[in-house]
């Protein structure tokens, strides 16, 4: 077993962690960080559980550490559910102690040394922890990309053999996006907030990054553009994307290329059966009724007509956050980066 730990696990995302690490076959949960007034007590008297899934008893009695590398020396990998603004300089801290960091933090995803990982789209830009490793490193950092970009790159990793040069995208992302005290009722009740900070920027330049080349010890970006226009809408969980594709081919032979995708790696303990899940009904996918296919972690898409167009969802707090950094954990286990 790895033992593991989870930076700033009382919140949304933290807690997310935690629900998928707390009986996990690989991953040990032995550590549990976050802000001073909650460290030194036990993690069930101070978390505020906001899932829909029951607190994992097993791990009520855990000692919530202060997040710094000394008070968690027992651990070989943790998870970053920090905020971007903080993750910066901590996650830098751990690396360089030694410990190895798969972050859902931004603050790092950009950087040429760092990977930007989906599994099923780029498992090979694992290779850039060499890289940091070449530069002195102890540890590594992997990112994963930012919620809505995941849902965008799964639905065109069955399609990127075919030709094309621009994609654009309008969301439509749910509030537990924000995390728990992200958005005000009166703000988003009978509403749609056109606009999300810096969310446009992360899809049109992490998806290029993602579906790029690894190429002498560099990224080389996707040979396409994206546009994008997100939106805050008042649904709880899973982000739904309208995506044009100028590709020319006949959308049979996207039918049959989704139909038939098999994702470049497998056995991973958090990968569901189905990655990329092709729907028919005209009607789907939809939130409520499609988020937790594979556990949370398939992406659906559906509506598929000439243009080409089509409709993505998957559920942003397990497949856009703590599922796919656990996944990207899994990968770096199995190829012995750890």
């Amino acid at each position: 077993m790895i033992n593991v730990g989870v930076l700033g696990a009382t919140g949304a995302v933290g807690q997310r962690f935690v629900e998928i690490l707390a009986n996990h076959p690989w991953f040990d949960l032995v550590t549990l960080a976050a802000s001073d007034r909650s460290a030194g007590k036990p993690y069930g008297k101070v978390v505020n559980w906001r899932l829909d899934t029951p607190f994992p008893e097993n791990i009520s009695k855990v000692k919530v550490s202060p997040t710094s590398p000394k008070s968690m020396k027992d651990v070989d990998l943790v998870f970053s559910a920090l905020p971007a603004e903080i993750a910066s300089d901590v996650e830098v801290e751990f690396a360089d102690a030694g410990i190895g960091v798969c972050s859902n933090a931004s603050s790092h995803r950009m950087e040429p040394d760092i990977p930007l990982v989906v599994p099923e789209v780029n498992p090979d830009h694992l290779g850039l922890i060499d890289v940091q490793r070449d530069e002195g490193r102890d540890g590594f950092i992997v990112t994963n990309p930012n919620c809505s970009t995941i849902m965008m790159v799964m639905a065109l990793a069955p399609i990127r053999s075919f030709k094309f040069s621009n994609v654009k995208v309008a969301t439509m992302q749910a509030i537990s996006g924000a995390g728990f005290a992200g958005v005000a009722a009166m703000a988003i009740y009978d509403n749609v907030i056109p606009y999300i900070g810096q969310e446009e920027q992360k899809m049109e330049t992490e998806s290029l990054k993602i579906m790029g080349t690894l190429k002498e010890k560099k990224v080389i970006n996707a040979p396409f553009s994206v546009s994008a226009s997100c939106h805050r809408v008042p649904v709880i969980d899973g982000h739904t994307l309208a995506v044009w594709v100028n590709i020319k081919n006949p959308v049979k032979d996207l039918v049959k290329a989704y139909q038939n995708y098999k994702p470049p790696i497998k056995g991973l303990p958090t990968q569901p059966e189905k990655s990329v899940l092709l729907m028919e009904e005209n009607d789907r996918p939809q939130p409520r009724l499609d988020r937790m296919r594979g556990k949370g972690m398939t992406v659906s898409v559906g509506r598929l007509r000439e243009g080409v167009r089509f409709v993505a969802m998957g559920h942003n707090t397990i497949r856009g956050a703590a599922g796919a950094s656990v996944l990207n954990a899994e990968l770096i286990h199995k190829k012995k980066y750890l």
